[in-house]
């Protein structure tokens, strides 16, 4: 029995809604088997106040080669690799790899603003690993720095001239997500020709801790059972909007969403508009 495999190269974060925990209840809930490698560990310590704890290079070359040799996968999904050595790595293994699904998250930043990705490691994101991606998944931080832009993404015309600017970097497709925007939920998908426009009903929470790790998890699941790119996208968008309508209170900060939501409760619409260029 075939059954869709997805890869997610990411970090473990210790409080289970972000991260690595995130995808693996994405990719379960979409469907798709789901493995990972560790690229680092994101908890805070009480007494060292040490928030991120990397792996050692060549545990996360064992987890990456063990997936592809010993399972095979349909989609690869790349999260915190948080240093340039990881990523010059993870771009060869993904080269080598026997898919033509990547989706790159560049997380850069965690919802608590830790770093997640080092300052030295910028360029090599953009001139390694994005030429790579089918998609790339920014959020409006992600985009701006990513662009080495001073000035910060605020309304949804800054998503679609970044998600033009962007798709200069080498990626098929662009996802710039617009969850830090006011009004409705509006992310901007391009392929190079047409802008997407995706819309739909923001909900109010602060409870999203782990939403873009999960979105992203999701088009990649989505990719891996064979979606084409816009379609994976506009599902992966109402799974993520569901599960934020009914996110989970933690004892402690912001809380995550509720991954098992999209079928549960069920999906919540999403309006389109495309820009065609002529």
């Amino acid at each position: 029995m075939w059954v869709p495999r997805a890869l997610s190269i990411a970090g473990s974060a210790a409080r289970g809604g972000a991260g690595i925990q995130a995808d693996l209840k994405t990719f379960q809930e979409m469907g798709v088997f789901g493995l990972s490698s560790v690229t680092g560990i994101v908890a805070y310590h009480p007494y060292t106040n040490q928030n991120v704890f990397p792996i050692e290079l060549s545990a996360i070359e064992a987890q990456v080669y063990t997936a592809l040799r010993d399972v095979g996968v349909d989609a690869i999904k790349t999260g915190m690799l948080y240093t340039k050595e990881n990523i010059s790595h993870v771009a060869k293994w993904i080269e080598e790899a026997d898919t033509t699904n990547v989706v790159v998250d560049p997380v850069m930043v965690g919802k608590m603003d830790t770093p997640l990705l080092k300052d030295d490691a910028i360029n090599t994101l953009i001139t390694k690993l994005i030429p790579l991606a089918t998609i790339i998944t920014p959020n409006m931080p992600e985009a701006a720095l990513l662009l080495k832009s001073n000035q910060q993404l605020t309304t949804v015309d800054d998503l679609k001239l970044a998600a033009i600017e962007l798709k200069k970097l080498g990626s098929k497709y662009v996802l710039v997500k617009g969850g830090r925007l006011k009004g409705p939920a509006v992310d901007v998908l391009y392929d190079g020709e047409k802008l997407h426009i995706l819309e739909a009903q923001r909900i109010d929470t602060i409870h999203t801790n782990g939403a873009g790790c999960s979105y992203s998890a999701a088009i990649t699941a989505l990719l891996a059972k064979g979606k084409p790119v816009q379609d994976a996208v506009k599902e992966a968008k109402m799974f993520i909007t569901a599960a934020i309508r009914h996110s989970i209170a933690f004892k402690r900060g912001v809380g995550p969403p509720d991954f098992a939501a999209y079928h549960r409760h069920g999906e919540l619409g999403v309006k389109e508009n495309i820009i065609e260029f002529q």
